[in-house]
């Protein structure tokens, strides 16, 4: 591996197979997008296998200089490779989703998934704050495109709604990271990662930041784009959606919002806290009434990224743990769910809920892989959710028994709905002849389905050998955020955590003068 560029490897396979794609007929398209995918993933295989866990935090490192300071620079740590990792494992699946049920322009729809592995892979592999920005920002290309010309009948409502709200946050980012190359004299992503800039600058900076990544995760009051987006988006742009793009949000935090703002991210985690608990319950809520298969799972995926936010600003490591944790689970999980959606729905064109029922008679292997990733999304203990649900329940616990206690009760109502979902589609009378006639799942979807499950198991029983790659680096972090953090239910007060701090230390020294 030594001198081989295995990171612009893995970013020039899928786009020159994207490029190959728009020059031939569609099922060629489909197998040269499938080759393509696949030989990214093996790439990507062989990037964790020569990752050295305990070795230098950047690994695999390239970068060439190309004009005004501009810097193409790639690397990756533990937490970028697990990632990178789900990217490439959940692609060759999307694109086998898609092999039946797009029918139209499949060179152009082809094209688009290869390009968004393009994007995803650089966002976490880039080390230059403006290359992070392009392909941050260009991934919203392709997910417009697919849902706005392969979607369903609402899909320009909805791909519209999708593009503005993503945008609208980035433009103040954009303006933020001006502002911290002109101040730090670098656009180095690991640089900028020790620096410490000004705290009365860190609050505006990370609201910045903040206004692009809660859009991202979503977080509650601007979720709303997610449910819309996942009900008319193809099963394929779905899974991606939630398996992958939801995590850049998350990511974003980790990366940006912590390590350079660690003064604000303390300050300001109390409103954190209160976004992700109103987000936790109300969307827990919303999901139990839904009539649309993919609109309960889509606001059950608010519900658990609101978890994931609430562990990053409990400022320990078992709550960064358990966020990591959670997006990897729950990217394996919810794309898994969608796949589910997408098998009956490409039988019997519809996801109302109440078409189906008793399926467990007529297409029983089908039943038995949902009945699993239902598990899974409730954290089942052995499946992959349940780890990181666990640590990130301990993490909060440490910093709020309130939040925790508030948290919980989202994972209680999570268990509700994913079971009357379950029962309303797999068990009961069978009401509906065509939905009774449908076949089982054929070897197509056998070998999607059978890959997560395979996936979702290993996760949930080894968790460690996910954990390992990202252990060091999550533990630089809380070091990072050990001067900054607030103790105990001190996180909920409003105001800056260092004056509290200051206070403290003025009142027990004021009560040793009284003593003496």
């Amino acid at each position: 591996m030594d001198g081989f560029p295995i990171l612009t490897a893995m970013l020039l396979v899928p786009l020159l197979a994207g490029i190959g794609c728009f020059f031939v007929a569609a099922n060629a398209a489909r197998w040269l997008a499938l080759m393509g995918t696949l030989l990214t993933f093996a790439l990507g295989v062989m990037l964790w296998v020569n990752y050295e866990i305990g070795g230098p935090q950047w690994q695999f490192t390239e970068t060439a200089e190309l004009f005004a300071g501009f810097k193409y620079a790639l690397g990756i740590d533990g937490i970028a490779l697990m990632l990178i990792m789900l990217s490439v494992f959940l692609m060759p699946i999307c694109i086998l989703a898609s092999w039946n049920s797009i029918t139209k322009r499949v060179g152009e729809y082809m094209a688009a998934f290869l390009f968004m592995e393009v994007l995803m892979i650089g966002v976490f592999a880039a080390q230059d704050l403006f290359l992070f920005y392009i392909f941050f920002e260009a991934g919203l290309i392709p997910m417009y495109l697919i849902i706005g010309v392969w979607g369903g009948d609402n899909r320009i409502y909805a791909s519209y709604k999708f593009f503005l709200y993503t945008l609208f946050g980035s433009v103040l980012m954009l303006i933020a990271m001006f502002w911290m190359v002109a101040q730090a004299g670098t656009s180095d992503i690991p640089t900028l990662m020790q620096y410490d800039f000004p705290v009365a600058a860190q609050f505006w900076l990370f609201l910045a930041f903040f206004a692009s990544f809660a859009v991202k995760m979503p977080m509650w009051p601007v979720h709303t784009w997610l449910p819309d987006a996942h009900v008319q988006a193809p099963t394929a742009g779905s899974v991606i959606l939630a398996g992958v793009l939801l995590k850049l949000g998350g990511y974003g935090f980790i990366r940006f919002s912590l390590p350079m703002f660690p003064d604000a991210s303390a300050e300001l985690a109390w409103l954190i806290f209160a976004l992700s608990m109103i987000a936790v319950v109300y969307t827990s809520l919303v999901a139990l009434v839904q009539h649309d298969m993919k609109k309960l799972i889509a606001y059950s995926s608010v519900a658990h990224m609101a978890l994931v936010t609430a562990s990053l600003f409990a400022f320990n490591v078992q709550g960064l743990e358990g966020a990591m944790m959670i997006m990897l689970g729950h990217g394996l999980v919810s794309g898994a769910l969608f796949l589910c959606v997408g098998v009956i729905y490409d039988r019997l064109h519809t996801r109302e809920i109440d078409r189906y029922g008793g399926l467990s008679i007529n297409m029983p292997y089908y039943a038995t892989f949902f009945l699993l990733f239902t598990m899974a999304s409730i954290g089942l203990p052995g499946t992959s959710n349940f780890i990181g649900e666990f640590l990130a329940l301990a993490g909060i616990y440490q910093a709020s028994t309130w939040v925790a206690l508030v948290c919980t009760t989202g994972i209680i109502l999570g268990a509700g709905y994913m079971l009357y979902l379950y029962r309303r589609v797999a068990f009961g009378a069978q009401k509906n002849e065509d939905a009774a006639a449908m076949p089982d799942m054929d070897a197509r979807e056998w070998g999607m389905m059978a890959a997560l499950a395979a996936a979702v198991m290993w996760m949930g029983v080894y968790p460690e050998s996910f954990l390992a790659p990202m252990r060091a680096d999550i533990a630089a972090l809380d070091a990072r955020l050990a001067a900054a953090a607030p103790q105990g239910d001190s996180q909920l007060q409003v105001g800056p955590p260092r004056a509290q701090a200051a206070n403290a230390i003025a009142f027990e020294a004021h009560d040793e003068e009284g003593a003496h």
